[in-house]
């Protein structure tokens, strides 16, 4: 007897609870826990650390390990999940609060990681390898509560506005909750869009570009907003004054458990995570552009304009934000809701492998140039290219691109001609 794969057992498990929708549960209810359960790790690992670091220094590295290695490891040999929640189930999911502490819980844990990191890399005797390994495994808890920001950011309530900007705090990231959703959701997959990634853009010319674009945007964004209201720029209700205010009162608490040599572990932590959400940035919208109708105007975003990934343990971890195509789509839909498309264009790997090739750009381009013209079918017209390199690459990628669309046409053509046998056989 063959053994199945995850995402087998959830499509029998869906096809299954389909009959009955009403009485369809969450297969990944308690699963979800794995995301606030992420800075509770880290926190051992540090306790750890702490306690014995001559013993367990390779905890220390405990957040590179997990991010770089055992997440991926586990996304290849657990595989993908295709399976939606039934459109009868969607409101019901959307309006339990379960979802929403378990957002929540992650910024208590990653605060106490946080403290904790900054009091132990505080010590003098810490060698110079494990003060790395410290600064970048925190780094990347708080990378990843950027994620945890990113999905309160898209709620309406104050409350949810202020925990979002408490969890970017520690990042100093904290105009991304101004950004992201009143920039960045109205200009994906346009040459106007810091935060959309071009084809043949390394992640590199990539990254000043996003992190400069994307601070001046939520001023612009954060002034207009103002102005409409009447108010100027230097106002108690500024958003981003007061998401400042927070990270620069966290950085003054971790600066004081830690003392002056925990400083440059929390400004590396912090530039470490910021630069997990530019890299994620990056792969999620890379080449990806949305045409323009006769009159100029672009065409509403759709599943096909981000790129997605069902990996089911990255997933798990990043509250689902790879099946990004519907959160796109839907901005303000929870991540438990949240959709695969069979036509959005999908990544060769979750969130997790994509890291490391990222950032080596020669790999990048040979994992993902390909993958763009195809979902284009040769057009490269309809690409969203780096303009510096545009002619290079037009030249570069003629052949594949009329290979691919000559290959699109036949199937196309083949297709036709099933149809109409079939029509012509009835």
């Amino acid at each position: 007897m063959n053994a199945q794969t995850p995402d087998a057992l959830l499509k029998q498990a869906a096809e299954a609870d389909a009959a009955n929708p009403a009485n369809w549960n969450d297969p990944k209810r308690y699963l979800w826990l794995l995301s606030p359960a992420l800075p509770v790790i880290g926190l051992a690992a540090l306790t750890g650390y702490a306690v014995a670091p001559k013993k367990l220094r390779a905890l220390a590295w405990a957040g590179p390990i997990l991010v770089h290695g055992i997440i991926p490891a586990l996304d290849r040999m657990i595989g993908n999940d295709t399976t939606n929640p039934p459109a009868e189930a969607i409101d019901r999911l959307e309006n339990d609060k379960y979802y929403e502490w378990i957002v929540k819980a992650f910024i208590p844990a990653q605060y106490a990681a946080t403290f904790l990191g900054a009091w132990v890399a505080g010590r003098k005797d810490i060698p110079v390898s494990d003060y790395i390994g410290l600064t970048l495994s925190v780094g990347a808890i708080n990378g990843i509560a950027i994620n945890t920001g990113h999905e309160l950011s898209h709620k309406h309530g104050r409350a949810e506005r202020l925990l979002s900007m408490m969890a970017l705090a520690p990042t100093g990231y904290t105009h991304f909750a101004v950004e992201h959703p009143f920039g960045h959701h109205k200009r994906v997959a346009t040459p106007e869009d810091p935060a959309t990634s071009r084809m043949g853009e390394s992640f590199w010319k990539f990254l000043p570009r996003t992190v400069i674009g994307g601070f001046k945007s939520a001023v612009k964004i954060e002034k207009e907003r103002l102005a409409r209201k009447g108010k100027g720029f230097w106002n108690k209700d500024n958003e981003l004054l007061q998401g400042w205010a927070m990270s620069a009162g966290f950085f003054a608490a971790a600066a004081a458990v830690g003392g002056r040599r925990s400083i440059p572990f929390l400004a590396g932590q912090a530039a470490y995570g910021a630069s997990l959400l530019e890299v994620i940035n990056y792969v999620e919208h890379y080449g990806l552009l949305r045409q323009k109708d006769a009159n100029g105007k672009y065409e509403r975003t759709k599943p096909e304009h981000s790129w997605n990934s069902n990996e089911v343990v990255t997933n798990l971890f990043l509250y689902q934000l790879q099946r990004h195509s519907d959160h796109h789509a839907n901005p303000t839909r929870s991540f438990q809701a949240l959709r695969h498309f069979e036509d959005a264009p999908q990544l060769p790997g979750g969130y997790a492998s994509m890291l490391l090739p990222a950032y080596i750009p020669s790999w990048w381009y040979k994992v993902m140039d390909e993958r763009v013209i195809k979902h284009y079918k040769g057009a490269l017209d309809k690409i969203n290219m780096d303009p510096d390199r545009r002619d290079e690459l037009m030249k570069q990628y003629a052949q594949l691109a009329a290979d691919i669309a000559a290959t699109t046409v036949e199937a196309v053509t083949a297709a036709e001609a099933d149809v109409k046998a079939e029509e012509n056989a009835a």
